[in-house]
């Protein structure tokens, strides 16, 4: 998790800067940013405190390792549907709620409705048919 770490540390670092930044340039009349600038850096260093503290008690993982090989990295990765069709309603589920968001809830009670359904198929697309386990 050194990548991680450090990604996060750094953006912590950069988003101090930017607070003053943003700050003398909208002259400290915005409050929004000059607020949320800190408390995204704020952010950032917790996840890197976290994450720094995770990989002490972590062994190494092989991208760690600077002279790490391809191999070492080499698993399973999951289980995927070969041909599912689910995700496009799932989609499509979603952008109705977000449209029934703009238009009206209606719009918005037709899509949760279609999403109880989509959400259930996904979730048991493995109990029967061709893909069954």
């Amino acid at each position: 998790m050194q990548a991680e770490f450090k990604l996060f540390a750094l953006l912590g670092i950069f988003f101090i800067p930017v607070t003053l930044l943003y700050g003398f340039w909208s002259e400290w009349e915005e409050p929004v940013g000059a607020l949320g600038f800190p408390l995204l850096a704020g952010m950032c260093f917790m996840v890197a405190w976290y994450l720094w503290m995770t990989a002490k008690g972590l062994p190494d993982r092989p991208e760690d390792n600077l002279e790490g090989e391809i191999e070492e990295q080499a698993g399973e990765y999951g289980v995927f549907a070969p041909h599912s069709w689910w995700p496009l309603w799932l989609a499509l589920t979603g952008s109705l709620l977000f449209l029934g968001l703009a238009v009206g809830w209606w719009v918005f009670i037709i899509g949760a409705f279609f999403g109880v359904f989509a959400l259930v198929g996904w979730t048991f697309e493995f109990y029967k048919g061709e893909h069954s386990l």
